[in-house]
């Protein structure tokens, strides 16, 4: 795409953006999605669990290369090692996880898939600008402390996502579609460690870019994850009366 824009529209549009985000995320607070344990026939046409998941995580890779001069792009740069660790993620989420999950059967409303297909085309395209526009990394900032540290919980929050997604998956049998309580790994600490890392990996790419649109990126995340792992902490001590006392909803040991 070759839109005309100044940095100051740019930048002024994230503002706005990341304030929707926080006023969605207080909605969310009230009101749980209603995807997964909380598909609901009242939001309206269901579809596929499966085919939303793909398309609506897919959305993400091409709102972000539809800005991306790939023939002029230095990959070999601090901003092209930036959307290699970028594409670690979404490549799996898009491609590899919606095939793992067990979900046979089960769908979602179209008006959420459509929902995140919005929000991921938004979210794609900022981060697509900023690394075709105005990303300018020197060589040095690969040592810089914003960078290490940023670098290390982007790859821990990762890791604690996968790893938590996967104990998820393994809790059924092929062709099971109820809910246990699952153990063992960050579990042992709270309801929803596979939140957990995704914010903690988004918070670390916020770092490591130390962009405003991976910024904006980390609050819409925080807006969709928080208040669905309060949720899910609910509903587990309501549905599981063994339910570990222990387990926080986000934060071990804390909340």
């Amino acid at each position: 795409m070759n839109w005309q824009f100044s940095p100051a529209q740019y930048y002024w549009f994230i503002g706005c953006w990341s304030a929707i985000g926080i006023g969605a995320g207080i909605y969310l607070l009230k009101r749980a999605a209603p995807y997964g344990r909380y598909t609901s026939e009242n939001w309206g046409p269901l579809i596929s669990n499966k085919i939303g998941w793909i398309l609506m995580e897919a959305t993400v890779l091409v709102s972000f290369f539809a800005w991306m001069p790939l023939r002029s792009f230095q990959w070999r740069t601090p901003a092209g090692l930036m959307v290699v660790f970028f594409l670690l993620h979404y490549l799996h989420r898009s491609f590899v996880y919606p095939f793992m999950i067990r979900t046979r059967g089960k769908k979602m409303p179209l008006v959420i898939m459509l929902s995140a297909v919005l929000f991921n085309t938004v979210n794609g395209s900022l981060l697509g600008i900023w690394f075709a526009r105005f990303a300018d990394y020197s060589v040095e900032w690969l040592t810089t402390p914003a960078f290490l540290a940023g670098t290390l919980l982007f790859f821990t929050g990762m890791a604690i996502n996968l790893d938590a997604d996967y104990r998820l998956i393994r809790l059924r049998k092929i062709h099971e579609t109820g809910y246990k309580i699952p153990f063992g790994g960050m579990f042992r600490y709270v309801s929803s460690p596979n939140l957990l890392g995704e914010i903690i990996e988004w918070g670390g790419y916020a770092l490591l870019t130390w962009s405003f649109p991976a910024l904006a990126f980390f609050i819409w995340t925080c807006a969709n994850l928080i208040p669905r792992a309060i949720a899910n902490q609910q509903w587990y001590q309501r549905q599981f009366p063994d339910f570990p006392v222990q387990r926080r909803a986000l934060l071990p040991f804390i909340w």
